[in-house]
């Protein structure tokens, strides 16, 4: 893959970039608390010194200003319009609250996008047209998982946003780093999988191209290299 290195390694390089971005992804609220997908800035100081509210990928967490933040515990599926309506009193309908709720269980995505990347990344690294192979395959599934955990992470917090945006109580909601991070992660992924596949195929093209390159005997079989004249 001499002729292909160069970009052979930047698939690579960018699919590590996916892994790393979905990492950090992965570490927002309640783990990092000011690491968020989605984050609700307060009108005026709550109790407690409460000044917004973020929401990461397995919880949440109120920043207060100058105390101590109060977090969620870390699990698979929360509920964050009971959390916008205890903190804010922010109203929600059944099917909105329902429909978030049972989103962000799916939230699990980032963690599996995240392993599917990194495994891409290691086929990638210095393989030859096998492993490019099957790592441009495991980019494609990783972009697949990528992308729908992102679909489903701008569904959900878009009807917080819509919520607290609409409501009377002067508070806004805004996308945080966590929601650009993923998207950035579906970029690279679907990159990477481009790249490694196109740089697949041309190293192909080019082994068989200097095989027919190759001089062949009467037969069509390719001559054996002439022999060195040994002078002893």
């Amino acid at each position: 893959m001499a002729r292909t290195g160069f970009f052979h390694h930047l698939g690579t390089f960018l699919l590590l970039a996916a892994t790393v971005l979905l990492i950090v992804t992965c570490i927002s609220a309640p783990v990092i608390n000011d690491i968020s997908i989605m984050r609700v800035d307060f009108a005026r100081l709550h109790v407690g010194g409460f000044k917004r509210v973020t929401f990461g990928t397995f919880g949440w967490c109120e920043i207060a200003d100058g105390q101590a933040d109060s977090c969620s515990s870390s699990h698979v599926g929360y509920n964050p319009a009971n959390v916008m309506r205890v903190v804010e009193g922010t109203s929600f309908s059944h099917y909105a609250e329902e429909t978030t709720k049972a989103l962000t269980k799916a939230m699990i995505l980032h963690p599996i996008a995240c392993g599917l990347n990194f495994i891409g990344f290691l086929l990638a690294l210095g393989a030859g047209l096998v492993g490019s192979f099957l790592a441009s395959l495991v980019a494609a599934l990783a972009f697949i998982v990528t992308v729908v955990i992102m679909i489903i992470d701008f569904v959900t917090f878009s009807i917080i946003k819509s919520n607290v945006n609409d409501d009377d109580s002067d508070s806004r909601a805004h996308w945080g780093s966590a929601a650009w991070t993923t998207l950035a992660a579906a970029i690279c992924s679907l990159l990477g999988m481009i790249i490694l596949f196109i740089t697949c195929c041309s190293a192909r093209i080019h082994k068989r191209r200097n095989r027919d390159l190759e001089p062949k005997d009467d037969y069509g079989v390719a001559a054996a290299p002439p022999r060195r004249r040994r002078w002893f």
